[in-house]
């Protein structure tokens, strides 16, 4: 294997070797290269001929893409280097003055991240666009609402999935957090104390599109928090694409009967043909927890490590690199997931009526006649006991518990009152699934999905 100091013992620098993982980023480490060899020209440290001469085989590089870059090397600054001496000779060696292999992997990563941060969200937005097209067809779909995975409360289809639009928007959000830590520029740190060469790290910051360069050499080339911000967020993300994933494995099935996923995401059994098993959604479920294990694995690297450059940040980017890549895959697997499903407003309607899911209306309508809640809330549970042998309130009930305080007629009306729909529709706090309610809070949500970015929940 070639390298740039003395070669050793081969399969102690096959051991070393980062080539393959570095290849994501060629394109960044030859684009901070450009930008550092004009800054040399035009600080006079090289001659304008020989800036030139290096920028132009350094473009010439970009233009042959990475096929032309040997995989023989260390790492991917020694293959940007081997290749440039190709084309233009020893001047090549120049290139390196004023810098550090050091400095350069943090700048390198950090513009490749910009720009992976860039395309997640727009993932993260394609999401949120299948979210806000159930919401609008489903703003009406009755469906149970649970707390403690028991049913709980009716509520609608569309509000369900407008919870996981404002999740995602933190988890947008977050990455934005996390990118405003990519702006600021290590190149021209050097290793780890600067360079007694007359640099201007301002002209390099600029063209390369960081805000300012990094304050100080030491921990611009040291910092890797920034990369388990992003690394954070991306577990943040993943876990909410769990629990999406999570709630169709469980609606698909039999007992639930809720959704239908469409055929490019379920897959049949060997042995029996009946099966129509939700594999996808159980794969975006367990491979989401692949990222809590590479965060983990990142942070034990990077936490006990002193200040200035080691070897072990090498082994930092292959975890945050795949995290990134799996959880793009899973954004689109969920968004085809939701966007193909095939919902039973039937059967969720049904459900939704079941399991004396209405009676907290009971409870609070008792509340404006002026019971207390607590003893309102006690009274419920009275004609829940009394009719639990039917599974839903009872005139017989009702009359047993509330008989000296109701009369016939407001009993039944508060039984034609306790449907789901009636329910629903009278829920208008702000937030709530109540017709009004939501209405205003969807068109919120689609006012801040129409905007750039992620903006922040007030």
């Amino acid at each position: 294997m070639r390298t740039l100091w003395q070669p050793g013992d081969s399969s102690v620098a096959d051991y070393g070797q980062s080539i393959y993982s570095d290849l994501r980023f060629w394109k960044e480490d030859v684009e901070g290269s450009i930008a550092h060899a004009r800054m040399l020209g035009a600080t006079g440290i090289l001659g304008n001929e020989e800036a030139g001469r290096i920028i132009d085989g350094l473009e010439q590089i970009l233009a042959e893409g990475p096929e032309e870059l040997p995989n023989d090397v260390e790492d991917i600054h020694a293959a940007v280097e081997f290749r440039l001496h190709e084309l233009i000779g020893e001047v090549a060696g120049k290139l390196h003055t004023a810098r550090s292999r050091n400095d350069q992997v943090a700048t390198d990563a950090k513009l490749y991240l910009r720009r992976r941060l860039d395309r997640l969200a727009q993932d993260i937005k394609g999401l949120q666009a299948v979210l806000l097209a159930i919401g609008t067809e489903h703003r009406k779909t009755a469906m149970p609402g649970y707390t403690h995975f028991q049913l709980a409360q009716p509520l609608t289809l569309g509000f369900h999935y407008l919870a996981h639009f404002w999740a995602l928007q933190r988890c947008g959000r977050r990455f934005e957090h996390a990118g405003e830590f990519l702006l600021t520029c290590p190149l021209g740190s050097a290793a780890l104390a600067g360079t007694r060469f007359p640099i201007d790290r301002e002209m390099t910051a600029r063209e390369l599109g960081f805000d300012s360069p990094a304050p100080n050499a030491l921990d611009a080339t040291s910092d890797r928090s920034w990369a388990l911000d992003i690394a954070h967020a991306t577990v943040q993300l993943d876990i909410q694409l769990s629990k999406i994933a999570n709630e169709l494995v469980l609606w698909s099935s039999t007992e639930f009967g809720f959704v239908l996923l469409g055929d490019p995401y379920t897959t049949g059994s060997s042995i029996m043909p009946q099966k129509r098993n939700p594999d996808v959604a159980e794969l975006v479920r367990g491979r989401s927890s692949q990222s809590i294990g590479d965060y983990v694995a990142m942070a034990a690297l990077v936490g006990d490590l002193p200040l200035g450059y080691h070897r072990d940040y090498q082994d930092d980017k292959p975890p945050l690199f795949a995290m990134l890549s799996r959880t793009g895959r899973l954004l689109h697997l969920i968004s085809g997931m939701l966007g193909s499903a095939n919902w039973n407003a039937t059967a969720m309607k049904f459900r939704a009526a079941q399991g004396f899911s209405c009676v907290t209306e009971l409870a609070d309508r008792l509340a404006e006649r002026g019971i207390p809640f607590r003893e309102a809330h006690h009274l419920v549970a009275d004609v829940v006991r009394a009719s639990a042998p039917k599974g839903e309130p009872t005139t017989a009930a009702m009359r047993s518990v509330l008989g000296d305080r109701l009369t016939d007629r407001e009993i039944k009306e508060l039984i034609t009152a306790l449907s789901p729909a009636t329910i629903i529709s009278n829920r208008q706090s702000a937030g709530s699934t109540g017709t009004r309610a939501y209405a205003a809070q969807l068109r919120r949500a689609k006012k801040l999905h129409a905007q750039p970015g992620f903006a922040q929940i007030a």
